[in-house]
């Protein structure tokens, strides 16, 4: 019996090393015969994604990358058929209106394990995609945003409120987490109707923000391994495991029932109520509400989040900067040219307002992992190297928003003014701007992140002066897609 056992052992250990054989032996063959073995880049990135998933998992990816471009110039090789480009101009014909380019199979890790069910996010056909886009699109326009302003203006109130709070009692806070709180909240009443209630808590008192934060990290590991997805799904589905965004999806099938019941009477018109309109019209389908505000929610929030802790700390960082902005918004008030609340319509003609939160973009890109295309039928060249179709390739904001070519001087510096400079340069700096994505593939919720940081950000300058607790010290990030800060602020009464 022991002898047999011994047996079995053996040939386990057997089946495993020679299944690591076959593996290394393949993966030396594909690089061998790869026309674009020579590109550099570490070197077990020659054979296997694994180099990624570790450095991703490891954390400080974004800081990572820069550095491997910085020893290794514009292309980089990130996996055995993955390359990075840190050229903006480059990169540009990958992510232009009308290019062949297509997303990578890294998407798929965010959605549904059924590409049916793909979202506009994870969606990968460009053909499907426009068609998903097109059916929802007017509800984000800009001339949409006017009927969501409310919604804001109540949440900034909440907000308002909190800093008070906070200035009254000398308390130190977390500001990214209460900028979260703030944009689930502000998300949830734009979408649904009702505030998640997170600046009422003051905690993540349902488990959402965690759930979408699991969420995340699994898209952007398993992502660099998307053939295991459906593995995954269907092993979780199996073992009746907790899926982390089925937290969400309950939140939002509680709200559209709800609201199908003629619960939350209201005289505001929010987001599921057009899309509910869409459906009885036939439009769309239930699957287009539930993945229409399951983005809203999964996405808007963290990128808005992210920036307005990114405005926080820089202008904490360089007082002078808040000054400008405090003296802007003290002109205005004199001129009777802006209101209480700020309006969006009156915050376009606040040129430094805006400078502030284009640089905050820049700055402090969301993502922090290459936005990833295939190259096209017929290959590409990028930074003079050819790629054949079917190849990988893509950049990161992390790279071109520091090129000094667009950008100008000193892009590792908080400098709001150089949005006001020149026109020509900011126009073409704002081309080359990834902080949504670009092209095509823009980020539906866009305009919705700018309406919110528009109207919060002179609220509080008007109000509040930030001030660091640890002035010396560099924030502290933590990378899985959102690329997320940690920082604490005392807040004062102006």
């Amino acid at each position: 019996m022991a002898l047999t056992a011994l047996f079995s052992e053996t040939n386990k250990l057997s089946l495993v090393l020679y299944s690591f054989i076959i593996y290394v032996l393949i993966s030396l063959l594909r690089y061998s015969v790869n026309p674009l073995k020579s590109v550099p880049g570490p070197f077990f990135a020659r054979f296997t994604r694994l180099w990624e998933l570790h450095a991703v998992r490891r954390g400080g990816f974004e800081k990572t990358h820069i550095a491997l471009h910085e020893q290794h110039g514009p292309i980089v090789r990130l996996a055995p058929n993955r390359y990075s480009i840190s050229d903006a101009k480059e990169a540009d014909q990958i992510y232009r209106h009308g290019s062949k380019f297509v997303k990578a199979d890294f998407y798929h890790a965010f959605g549904n394990p059924n590409p049916v069910d793909a979202d506009t996010f994870s969606e990968r056909d460009n053909e499907r995609h426009a068609f998903k886009r097109r059916k929802i699109a007017s509800l984000y326009s800009m001339s949409t945003l006017v009927s969501y302003e409310q919604f804001v203006d109540r949440c900034n109130t909440v907000l308002c409120e909190k800093m008070c709070d906070f200035a009254d009692a000398g308390t130190a806070f977390e500001v990214p987490a209460w900028m979260q709180f703030y944009a689930f909240d502000v998300i949830g009443e734009i979408s649904v109707g009702r505030s998640f209630g997170f600046m009422e808590k003051g905690y993540d008192f349902n488990g959402i923000l965690q759930a979408i934060h699991a969420s995340m990290t699994y898209g952007s590991r398993v992502g660099l391994l998307p053939e295991f997805h459906p593995f995954f799904a269907w092993m979780a589905r199996t073992a009746k495991q907790p899926i982390p965004f089925d937290t969400v999806q309950d939140f939002i099938d509680g709200s559209v029932e709800i609201r199908k019941q003629g619960g939350f009477p209201t005289d505001r018109e929010d987001f599921l109520t057009k899309l509910l309109s869409l459906r009885k019209s036939e439009k769309i389908n239930d699957l287009d509400v539930a993945t229409s505000l399951g983005a809203n929610i999964a996405a808007g929030s963290d990128t808005t989040a992210i920036s307005l802790s990114t405005v926080i700390y820089h202008m904490a960082k360089n007082p002078a900067k808040a000054g400008k902005l405090r003296q802007e918004i003290r002109e205005h008030e004199e001129s009777k040219t802006i209101s209480d609340p700020v309006t969006f319509k009156e915050a376009q003609d606040m040129p430094y307002l805006q400078a502030v939160i284009k640089e905050a973009l820049r700055i402090h890109p969301v993502t922090g992992q290459i936005l990833s295309r295939l190259v096209p039928s017929g290959g590409a060249t990028i930074c003079g190297r050819y790629f054949p179709e079917g190849t990988e390739v893509g950049t990161s904001p992390w790279l071109t928003h520091f090129d000094e070519d667009i950008f100008g001087a000193n892009t590792h510096s908080f400098i709001p003014e150089r949005w006001l400079e020149d026109k020509d340069r900011a126009s073409v700096m704002n081309q080359h701007m990834l902080a949504f994505g670009a092209g095509a593939r823009t980020c539906l919720g866009k305009n919705i992140s700018m309406l919110e940081m528009t109207k919060v950000i002179p609220q509080l300058y008007r109000k509040f002066n930030f001030e660091l607790v640890k002035v010396d010290e560099d924030w502290k990030l933590d990378m899985v897609w959102f690329v997320k800060q940690s920082f604490k602020c005392r807040v004062n009464r102006i």
